[in-house]
């Protein structure tokens, strides 16, 4: 099942090994292609780059330019290609540029796939308990439907897209989320899951093991949801209409405690800026 993404993989490897010649010192399998789960259906096709030193300015559009590229050339699944890059001193935290978030430095440390070039993580700086509950909560407020920046409602507003929130919408629209399809409802349902799991533990949270930690707990919620989702990953719901209800069951609980963890995780790490925003999603979920 994975031949489809490795089949990407080496397409995208051999524009960038073209493009960056001697610049380029290692290229990495990383997400599900290196850790295991990959599913054709919902997953996505990352790429990990480490270049030489010193970051460029330039390296940005190359990098930009190269993965258009493959994405526009290849097969449907090129299309979800996401390439992760930097330098060693970037990767280290002694300079400033490329693009690694801590919860993919992570995964680089302990998946990363070698794929091309001499590996190169020895220097990579590991990301904390508290650089990865920030990084996961930011991503979380950027696109599962939490209160935006004054940034976003700017671009909101040159869109002609002010007010609307298609995250929040998904949430609190069962079948709408549904028809989406299961890429995307597998990623609202299991996103909270795996940042409640990288929380807890300090380790990547793959959909397996955060699902299976998540559901080891007899008290959390939407049990029933997360087992599904987990199905929904290999094959689309057989019946939406009962997938549907089922989300419209669970979802909310298990966004409220998902927030609810992490309202009290930031406001323990000092980071009380993105607890309130965590408070404002919460009441925007029953707005």
């Amino acid at each position: 099942m994975t031949d489809q993404g490795e089949a990407v993989l080496a397409r995208a490897v051999a524009a960038f090994e073209n493009a960056l010649g001697s610049r380029l010192v290692a290229g990495y399998a990383l997400g599900s292609l290196a850790h295991g789960g990959f599913s054709p259906l919902v997953s996505d096709v990352d790429l990990g780059l480490i270049l030489r030193d010193p970051h460029k300015a330039s390296d940005r559009l190359t990098i930009r330019r190269v993965a258009d590229a493959v994405r526009a050339d290849g097969p449907a699944l090129a299309k979800r290609l996401s390439v992760f890059w930097g330098t060693p001193s970037t990767l280290a935290g002694q300079a400033r540029g490329g693009r690694f978030p801590p919860l993919d430095r992570l995964d680089l440390l302990e998946y990363g796939r070698v794929l091309t070039g001499r590996d190169a993580r020895d220097h990579v700086a590991r990301p904390g308990r508290t650089d990865l509950l920030v990084a996961g909560a930011e991503f979380a407020l950027g696109s599962l439907g939490g209160p935006r920046t004054l940034r976003d409602r700017a671009r909101s507003w040159a869109g002609g897209r002010l007010g609307r929130d298609p995250a929040l919408e998904e949430i609190r629209t069962p079948a709408l989320l549904v028809s989406r399809g299961p890429r995307r409802l597998t990623k609202i349902v299991l996103f909270p899951v795996r940042f409640l799991f990288t929380a807890q533990t300090g380790l990547v949270g793959t959909n397996g093991l955060a699902a299976e930690h998540y559901l080891a707990s007899t008290d959390s919620p939407a049990a029933e949801l997360v087992t599904a989702a987990l199905g929904w990953r290999e094959r689309a719901p057989d019946d939406p209409e009962a997938a549907a209800a089922l989300v419209g069951r669970d979802l909310i609980p298990l966004y409220l405690h998902y927030i609810d963890d992490h309202i009290a995780r930031l406001e323990a790490a000092g980071r009380h800026d993105l607890a309130a925003r965590f408070r404002r999603w919460r009441a925007r979920l029953f707005a």
